[in-house]
């Protein structure tokens, strides 16, 4: 499908957005040769950055600068990198890892690991184990109209996690789903709080992360090239948020987003045919 085609997709799209904008990604660095599949960032302190990698890499996470280069790194205890897909923080300073990658749909042992701030002082932080489930999926995997329960997004707010699936319908319907379960170790039937229909183009609509902003008022939902920032909600109720377009001039594999402030974003992309593997900055209007 050809930009302008899509761009003329995304002007029809369900929702309150009603405009496309775009904008100019800053690079900041280039991450080292083992950083080559960067899936999740977060924000740490003094703004170095926590980023994690998906699946068939460590089961670790690093410490970068804001040139993208390596401070520290954390090899998780207790924890395995089935499919690490993205970082989330408390105002504690406790991390979280997504372990919920599940391209198949197959997956019935989804869990986000949670790394208490003190850990890591630690060679090897010990992590907690969040467990939770889809209770709307019944079958591993379900028919191919019903591929929803991949996910590769996610943010924590005021006790909880708020996850976005990642569509692989076919065909394709542009639909992510949102849930939310509680911050602390157990098992538990994800809360389903809607769905968003953001566009009609898998290649630009299917979310590979989120993040929200520091007070609360924005979320960034991250796709393929594009960015839908949400404004105007009320969490949980998330579904009649605004929804503003953006689009990254970017054809990369972009995979990962965070907050630096209420208005700046950080992005990191994954090596592709020698492009990519870079560290960004993009600032909001």
């Amino acid at each position: 499908m050809s930009r302008i085609s899509i761009l003329l997709v995304l002007f029809f799209i369900q929702g309150c957005a009603q405009k496309t904008y775009y904008g100019q990604l800053e690079t900041l660095g280039k991450f080292p040769s083992k950083l080559s599949e960067v899936s999740g960032l977060e924000i740490a302190s003094n703004e170095n950055i926590w980023v994690i990698q998906d699946s068939g890499n460590k089961s670790s996470i690093y410490k970068i600068d804001t040139t993208a280069q390596i401070i520290e790194t954390f090899k998780i205890d207790h924890a395995k990198n089935k499919d690490w897909e993205d970082l989330a923080q408390d105002s504690d300073g406790n991390i979280y890892i997504g372990d919920f990658g599940n391209n198949n749909n197959m997956r019935e042992d989804l869990v986000i690991y949670k790394v208490s701030h003190a850990e890591f002082g630690k060679k090897e932080p010990n992590a907690k184990k969040i467990r939770f489930h889809y209770p709307q999926q019944n079958k591993f995997p379900p028919k191919r109209d019903g591929l929803l329960y991949d996910a590769e997004a996610f943010f924590h707010w005021k006790g909880f996690l708020y996850i976005f699936t990642k569509n692989r319908t076919r065909p394709y319907t542009g639909k992510t789903l949102a849930y939310r379960i509680p911050d602390t170790e157990g098992d538990y039937n994800a809360e389903f709080l809607g769905s968003l229909s953001l566009c009609m183009d898998q290649d630009h609509c299917s979310v590979t992360g989120a993040d929200i902003s520091p007070d609360g008022k924005s979320i960034a939902l991250l796709s393929y090239g594009f960015v839908f920032l949400m404004t105007d909600f009320d969490l949980p109720n998330i579904t009649k948020a605004h929804i503003k377009i953006i689009d990254l001039n970017s054809s990369t594999q972009i995979e990962s987003i965070g907050f630096l402030d209420n208005s700046t974003l950080l992005l990191a992309d994954e090596e592709n045919k020698k492009t990519g593997r870079k560290l960004y900055r993009f600032k909001l209007n």
